[in-house]
This record gives C-alpha cells, sequence and structure tokens, in this order.
C-alpha cells in the first residue's frame, strides 16, 4: 500500500474536546477494507489496532520527518503507513496531554478516524500512541503513554 494515497490531518479538539488525527484514503479500496478487517471479515475494533510514529530522524523536532502508522495487533502486519511531519504529530500529542482524556471509560486522549472514499472506516479512541526514533527506541518524552503501562 503505497504512503502517498494517505494523508493525514489534526484537529486539536472535536466536540468532545478530544483531539482528533483524521487519515484520508484515496488508493484502490479493495485491498485495503481487507487490512481493515479481521480474519472473520469484521472491521478492527480499537483494541486491535496500534498507533505509532516513526522518525527519520535521532530527534523529535518539528521539521522532522517520520511515518505514522496503524498495525494490527494481532497478526503484527501494516494497516496502514503515512509520510507525515513531525509537527504534525507534536500537535497531536500536545492537544491529547492538554485537552483530550485518559479516563478509560472516555475511550482514550485522542481519536482516529480513517476515511476512504466510501465514507468514515475506523473510529477508534486512543490513549497510546508510541513515537520511535530512527534506531527504533522509544522517545518517552513524545509519547503518549497511559499511567500504569510499562513498556
Amino acid at each position: 500500500m503505497r504512503r502517498d494515497y494517505f494523508t493525514l490531518d489534526v484537529d486539536t479538539a472535536d466536540d468532545d474536546g478530544r483531539p482528533t488525527v483524521t487519515i484520508e484514503f484515496d488508493g484502490p479500496t479493495g485491498p485495503f477494507e481487507e487490512r481493515l478487517t479481521d480474519e472473520t471479515g469484521s472491521l478492527l475494533d480499537a483494541v486491535q489496532v496500534d498507533v505509532s510514529y516513526r522518525l527519520q530522524a535521532a530527534e523529535m523536532r518539528p521539521e522532522a520527518t517520520g511515518v505514522f502508522s496503524l498495525t494490527n495487533r494481532v497478526t503484527g502486519d501494516y494497516v496502514l503507513e503515512a509520510n507525515v511531519d513531525a509537527e504534525v504529530v507534536l500537535r497531536l500529542v500536545e492537544a491529547a496531554r492538554t485537552g483530550g482524556t485518559d479516563d478509560e471509560d472516555e475511550g482514550g486522549c485522542y481519536r482516529v478516524v480513517v476515511r476512504t472514499t466510501d465514507g468514515e472506516r475506523l473510529v477508534h479512541d486512543k490513549s497510546t500512541l508510541l513515537v520511535y526514533d530512527e534506531d527504533g527506541e522509544v522517545i518517552r518524552e513524545s509519547s503518549l503513554i497511559p499511567s500504569g503501562v510499562e513498556l
């Protein structure tokens, strides 16, 4: 799946005050739809999807670039990857820390929306976003890690 099929935008507060990252897909829907489903054909739910950002630089700076990804937690396969400037991810992390809720009853501190030409396919509330440097090490101060979670 080509990264240029995806565009990513961050709204720092939705109607609930929760930041939202919206990922638009404009490529061929057939293969992508398969990535959005589990082995039973149901859409992946929030606990089956991990969110991460992998820098293509040594440190998190607004001018850096990287790859934002959603991964199927069960299979380890990438659901999608998109080239994104670090500034966009920094805005999401800051908004989630200051305006999002981390109450598990509320579902998470930010929302991920995946849209195709047919409309919204996935809408998940998430509380974890792991940011990795170019060597694959987690950058804790740039990541969203719920309290009580140990890596």
